[in-house]
């Protein structure tokens, strides 16, 4: 994970850069996202931000989140039964493992990723303009747990 601080400071630069505001509300959010060691969703995000701000609405969430994937420094990951979860540390494409029974999401590398896309665009002729690798599983913790 990305020293918090830096990475935070990263965020608030782009930002600034490109001309939008860094309010009370807003920097608490990217504070929370910077520190981030998983992939939270909006309601995990929204809970954290409740106790300084309780009148901050999903929307305002929602609408920061989205600012933040249009100048490209957070990554929403999409899960049909999950819902979106953010990526602020690392908001380029890079492989996910995730945990069917408790939801936990890893963050791991891939140097292949970069042929597998150029690859598929070989094979398909496509011009790739992102792409998403999941892999889902039991982790360790739910393994041990035994059958659900």
């Amino acid at each position: 994970m990305a020293d918090p601080q830096y990475r935070l400071e990263q965020i608030i630069k782009v930002l600034r850069d490109k001309g939008h505001r860094i309010t009370p509300q807003r920097l608490a959010l990217l504070k929370i996202i910077a520190k981030s060691e998983g992939h939270p969703s909006v309601e995990q995000i929204y809970e954290q931000m409740k106790a300084d701000f309780p009148t901050t609405s999903l929307a305002t969430i929602y609408k920061t989140l989205t600012l933040l994937k249009e100048v490209g420094e957070v990554l929403e990951l999409n899960f049909a039964t999950a819902g979106s979860h953010y990526d602020g540390n690392k908001p380029y494409p890079h492989p996910h493992v995730i945990c069917t029974r408790c939801g936990q999401i890893l963050d791991r590398k891939s140097v292949a990723l970069a042929e597998i896309s150029q690859e598929m665009a070989r094979l398909t002729g496509y011009e790739i303009t992102h792409h998403q690798l999941n892999f889902f599983g039991l982790c360790p913790e739910c393994q041990k747990a035994g059958p659900g």
